[in-house]
């Protein structure tokens, strides 16, 4: 008995000790790997938050673009400046605004058991950015108490209805219509929205025309707009804080490349999502007036 006890291998403190070191190291290599793919996860899941919520906004505003300057055939409401198709209003400070954009066109309301059963309509959408109102607190607290708000824009979308009797446009509290609203936040964390007016030949109308200015002939020859929206993560993105441009439909004064421009040394992300929205209606209403037709 005690011959079988002393052949009993045992097993040293330092295997016991070496054992542990080998443990220690691999719970390590499993934590980093853990952690860098939880940093790629998140990264990719901010990115396409950011992608998606643009994307949104944009179509959103492809749709209404599309409308600007549709009416029925028969649509008999009195046209006036105030019922320009489309206008752009561009930014003169890039660092407190962005591109100011209204779009008027018709529509009808059907009363199967009125009289007439057909009222024709007229309503004009707006969209346009004002500073964000998030509080920033990363940011070192105000005197006056609370944090200052984030260095970003919230973009904000009207929609209102004309009033044939005072020749003008309703206030949404007082139109009695539930399609219509005011400065309804549709998207914060904004950087930049950028619209441009583009004729047939591809060039850019600039300034944008309006029934004003310069170029109000052009009105109804506006084939498409450019718009430009550039969109921040909710949280710092990236390691190291770096001044990175973004793409601004080729105006240097606002893609981070010039001195008046809204681009920031920080480590947000930022996405820029173009696209071009083909103004069908304006053309058809251009072909109306040079040839004196009236719908």
């Amino acid at each position: 008995m005690k011959k079988k006890i002393n052949s009993i291998a045992g097993v040293t403190l330092i295997e016991i000790l070496i054992g542990i070191l080998i443990s220690v190291i691999m719970m390590a290599a499993m934590f980093a790997s853990y952690t860098a793919v939880n940093n790629t996860y998140r990264q990719v899941t901010d990115r396409a938050k950011i992608s998606q919520s643009g994307r949104d906004i944009v179509g959103m505003i492809v749709r209404d673009v599309r409308m600007s300057g549709f009416k029925y055939f028969n649509d008999n409401i009195k046209t006036n400046d105030k019922h320009a198709p489309l206008i752009i209003t561009k930014a003169t400070n890039f660092r407190t605004e962005c591109d100011k954009l209204e779009i008027v066109y018709g529509d009808v309301n059907y009363k199967p058991s009125g009289s007439p059963k057909y009222t024709y309509e007229r309503f004009k959408i707006t969209y346009e950015c004002k500073p964000s109102t998030i509080p920033n607190k990363s940011a070192a607290p105000m005197v006056s108490g609370g944090f200052p708000p984030i260095q970003a824009f919230a973009i904000f979308k009207s929609k209102v209805k004309w009033n044939e009797s005072s020749n003008d446009w309703w206030k949404p509290a007082n139109d009695k219509d539930s399609r219509t609203f005011e400065n309804e936040l549709i998207v914060d964390y904004v950087q930049d929205l950028i619209f441009n007016a583009i004729d047939e030949e591809g060039k850019l109308i600039s300034p944008p025309p309006t029934p004003s200015n310069a170029k109000k002939d052009y009105l109804y020859k506006i084939k498409t707009v450019d718009i430009a929206l550039n969109v921040r993560s909710t949280k710092e993105f990236f390691r190291n804080k770096k001044s990175r441009q973004f793409f601004a439909l080729g105006d240097t004064t606002r893609d981070g490349s010039g001195s008046n421009t809204k681009a920031k040394n920080d480590k947000f992300l930022r996405e820029t999502i173009v696209v071009s929205a083909h103004v069908r209606n304006l053309g058809l209403q251009w072909i109306i007036k040079t040839n004196k037709v009236s719908l």
